[in-house]
């Protein structure tokens, strides 16, 4: 149907370069230190943002390079989206290929950058910068979630 959205009629793997990034919902909740149990497996999300992200337009400051100064830096790609069991369950990548939609406050479909934000969704007021961050352990949050 040439009617629906580009997200509705392709897979993530189908999609162009600026459909696939199109899809970051400006969230960053990918964008905050994680910490993982080496028994269990277990992920605790913390409100620590990577170095790279503003904490005002919930984007990163250097995208293009962010591998280079952020060696641990995840490039997401369609292959991978279901390994990640970190990413949130808000995350439109993870949304789509779990073969759900995108929900009302997407900016792909409100039109609005800001809607993610205005629904509490994103990070904005709600993390801390890296360099004042001190022990991971005192950061574990259940909100990204």
């Amino acid at each position: 149907m040439p009617d629906e959205p580009f997200w509705r009629r392709k897979a993530l793997a189908e999609m162009t370069h600026g459909e696939w990034e199109s899809l970051c919902d400006g969230c960053a909740k990918c964008c905050l230190e994680k910490l993982e149990d080496d028994d269990s497996g277990e992920i605790r999300h913390t409100d620590i943002a990577c170095r790279l992200l503003n904490l005002d337009t919930c984007r990163c400051t250097d995208y293009v390079n962010r591998k280079r100064f952020v060696p641990d830096c995840i490039k997401l790609t369609a292959k991978a989206v279901g390994q990640y069991r970190w990413l949130p369950s808000t995350c439109a990548y993870r949304l789509l290929d779990e073969g759900r939609d995108l929900p009302w406050w997407h900016p792909l479909v409100s039109g609005d950058p800001e809607t993610v934000h205005k629904a509490g969704i994103s990070v904005r007021g709600r993390a801390v910068p890296e360099a004042l961050a001190g022990d991971l352990e005192d950061h574990v949050v259940i909100w990204p979630e």
